[in-house]
């Protein structure tokens, strides 16, 4: 099994570990996990013991894993090269290329005893060092007190302790006495001069030289270079790179710490879909297959191949690609080693294709049959299509839209929107408090079209912008069609006075989105600031200027559920918005207040009609049940005493309160259709009322 690490959204990572190969050392230094810090000794070999010794007296070994640990070959160029001045604080850079660590040296004593008598050693005594770099050479010889050595093994030993590389030069003398022999080796200890890097691409010279810089000029510290090595780790920790690892630190007879690194380098970027509980396979055992393309899904990525792995460039990715709508969420999985790291994407698609078919009879249409469709990720691109066509005995309607969003991946592309219509239904308006003179209430007619193009407005992409051209064909009719002037009291409903305006409009919208999800988050905000002009061309001549700010906040709280999964958590959800209308204010187009996207418990527009209005609303909403949800909500709305500035005051002339308050609760389950909504509300006047709706509220 190979070991793995994760990354997920919300970031929670673990790992998986296995038995070492049967051909891998259990000491050998492993890839350590992307959620801890691991300690890795320093190389343990034969040939430089320095972690050894350290390993006995600090217990730095690291547990072993399946991840294959091959042993890494010299660099073919020459690696990064440190060495110091005659200050033992600071380092200089020099291109000396070390020699050997086994050249023998030229200070050596060869020993007086034959080459291959077999003599008993009562004692064995080191001189020069201190008792640490003591142990290691006791550790590095074979000859040892109470057994026998001869001259072929103590010139062994002398090499022996010239290859740990902690020891600059050696020699051996010789004592007889009435039992044997004593042997003394006298050695001078290696000066740590110069600092070399190898496979370190994030690792700086700088970085290593400040961590080892207490090093320079000194006899080498076994212990010291094994908690510089941990500190190197730590570097790497602490700078999110996660894999990245130290492999091993060698001394040479020179004075250079070679050290060896495994920076997690990018051998490969995979795309694995899974389903909403991770799974890569479903109830039948068939692997989950996605929609999106993985081309569209590379192109959102920007880790890539050679790179080494960042967990926080990981977590941007993912957070890039649940932005994009198309994913409910996704982790990062590690594969392979620190030398080759395979990262995969495990990403579950959100339901993109919704369809629904009706019919039935209304005295509007007649008899009629409605069809719809939307596509969020048409094309397996993230382009959007979306439409319902109702046809009926007397009147046929439509809307159709084309969305293609801009992409962080192709800044120099707008993204875009295309949309047309033609619908007709009552009024918000002028509803049936006050009919028409023939007894029928108002339909609102609207036809048109309109395209838009989008962008972010900022370097840092928190802005997004959107400018559009829209034309809309504004009309009042009774129930037969007829278009219709006034309402039964003799209030105009239309600008022109005729039944009939012309909108011609360019908007302008600026947003900042921060949630973790577009369709039911958890933590974030939402600001919206929009502007729509009226040029005055067509039926009526409309010159106005709509003005409109829309904040939500998100907040997530642990009060009765502390889990970090973002679909079971606790949330404290705000919304506060505003809006005014400068210029020419047709009625049909002022604001109404009161409904189930408003003010909760009254009905729609039973507030108030105004030029101008505030509201805000407060939610408690909380796991219950698998896909089962509740909510706690309080909501208010006033016109701010504006109801008489619009033509024909609808609101006053039916009797709207101006404000309203409204509190109660309500359930929320996450079907495929999307979050069905219903609501239980009370209203400051007395009065409850079950409402339904898709979708959160805000």
């Amino acid at each position: 099994m190979p070991s793995t690490s994760s990354i997920s959204t919300p970031s929670t990572l673990s790992t998986q570990s296995a038995k070492p190969s049967a051909t891998q050392p259990a000491t050998q230094p492993v890839m350590p996990s992307v959620n801890r810090s691991v300690e890795l000794p320093i190389a343990q070999s034969k040939s430089n013991p320095i972690a050894q010794a350290s390993a006995n007296t600090n217990q730095l070994a690291a547990k072993p894993t399946s991840i294959a640990q091959s042993k890494i070959a010299q660099p073919k160029t020459q690696p990064t090269q440190l060495t110091t001045s005659q200050s033992p604080a600071k380092a200089s850079s020099s291109s000396a290329k070390p020699s050997s660590s086994t050249t023998k040296p030229s200070s050596s004593t060869k020993p007086t005893l034959a080459p291959d008598l077999a003599v008993m050693v009562t004692d064995v005594m080191i001189q020069g060092v201190d008792e640490e770099l003591q142990r290691i050479a006791r550790q590095a010889i074979s000859t040892q007190p109470g057994g026998q050595t001869s001259g072929n093994q103590l010139q062994a030993d002398i090499a022996a302790l010239l290859e740990t590389g902690v020891f600059a030069n050696a020699k051996v003398n010789s004592q007889v006495n009435n039992s044997g022999i004593a042997v003394t080796f006298v050695v001078e200890p290696t000066i740590v001069r110069s600092l070399q890097l190898i496979n370190a691409k994030v690792l700086t010279s700088e970085v290593a030289s400040r961590i080892f810089q207490d090093q320079f000029g000194k006899p080498v510290q076994p212990s010291k270079l094994n908690q510089g090595v941990r500190d190197l780790n730590q570097w790497y920790r602490q700078n999110g790179y996660s894999v990245a690892t130290v492999l091993g630190l060698e001394s040479t007879r020179e004075g250079i710490l070679r050290i060896t690194a495994a920076e997690g380098q990018i051998s490969d970027i995979r795309i694995r879909f899974v389903d909403e509980f991770g799974r890569t396979v479903d109830d039948q055992g068939k692997t989950i297959q996605g929609r999106t393309r993985e081309s569209f899904i590379q192109q959102e990525i920007k880790l890539a191949k050679g790179m080494p792995f960042q967990e926080s460039a990981a977590k941007a990715d993912l957070d890039r690609l649940v932005k994009t709508g198309l994913f409910l969420g996704g982790r990062v999985t590690l594969e392979g080693d620190p030398q080759n790291t395979i990262v995969v994407y495990n990403l579950a698609e959100q339901q993109a294709r919704r369809a629904n078919l009706g019919g039935g009879y209304s005295s509007d249409a007649g008899l009629y049959g409605s069809v719809s469709y939307n596509d969020f990720n048409f094309n397996g691109v993230g382009q959007q299509i979306g439409g319902s066509v109702l046809i009926g005995s007397k009147d046929v309607q439509f809307n159709g839209r084309f969305s293609n969003p801009y992409r962080d991946s192709n800044p120099n592309a707008w993204g875009y929107s295309i949309n047309g219509f033609r619908e007709r239904g009552l009024s918000r308006v002028f509803d049936d408090d006050i009919k028409l003179a023939n007894g029928d209430r108002a339909r609102e007619g609207r036809f048109g079209g309109g395209v838009s193009f989008n962008r972010p407005l900022d370097k840092n992409q928190e802005w997004q912008g959107s400018i559009g051209l829209n034309y809309t064909r504004v009309s009042l009719r009774d129930q037969n069609g007829n278009l219709v002037k006034q309402d039964g009291q003799g209030n105009p409903l239309s600008w022109s006075g005729t039944g009939l305006d012309d909108l011609y409009t360019v908007g302008f919208t600026a947003s900042r989105d921060k949630r973790n999800n577009p369709t039911n988050p958890t933590q974030g905000s939402l600001l919206s600031l929009s502007t729509e002009q009226s040029i005055p061309i067509g039926v009526g001549n409309v010159l106005s200027n709509r003005l409109t700010a829309n904040y939500s906040q998100y907040i997530p709280i642990g009060i009765f559920n502390r889990s970090q999964d973002p679909t079971k958590q606790e949330v404290l959800a705000f919304n506060v918005q505003a809006g005014t209308t400068i210029g020419d204010l047709p009625p049909y187009n002022a604001f109404t207040l009161g409904g189930v996207n408003s003010v909760r418990g009254y009905g729609q527009g039973e507030v108030g009609t105004g030029r101008s209005y505030v509201q805000a609303s407060a939610e408690y909403r909380f796991p219950i049940y698998k896909i089962v949800g509740g909510t706690v909500f309080a909501d208010y709305a006033s016109d701010l005493g504006s109801s008489n500035a619009v033509i024909g005051e609808p609101g006053v002339q039916r009797g709207r309160p101006g404000n309203g308050f409204g509190v109660g609760a309500g359930l929320r389950v996450n079907s495929p259709l999307g979050i069905l909504r219903a609501d239980w509300a009370f209203t400051d006047r007395g009065d409850n009322r079950i409402q339904f709706g898709l979708g959160q509220k805000f």
